[in-house]
């Protein structure tokens, strides 16, 4: 919720698992968010940016969380480097 100048005024602003696309619940103590930092294709340097990454517990107790972080980096490569061109 925002209020007149704009400014978000909810205590709690739930995540989406970015696998899945389901809200992750405040109790869901097995999600994480994983920051990943993006990188210079030509130079090879961190450029100061990070692209946020959240996996939910649900995904994570299948143990399905590292071939779906692994989709969602390359996915975020390609993107990245589709941008540059």
């Amino acid at each position: 919720m925002q209020n007149e100048n704009g400014e978000n005024v909810d205590l709690y602003i739930p995540r989406k698992c970015s696998w899945t696309n389901r809200l992750i619940r405040a109790k869901d103590h097995g999600s994480v968010q994983i920051n990943v930092a993006n990188v210079d294709p030509v130079t090879g340097l961190y450029t100061g940016e990070s692209t946020a990454f959240a996996l939910a517990g649900y995904i994570r107790d299948k143990s399905e969380g590292d071939m779906a972080f692994t989709a969602l980096v390359e996915a975020n490569d390609k993107k990245m480097l589709a941008s540059q061109e």
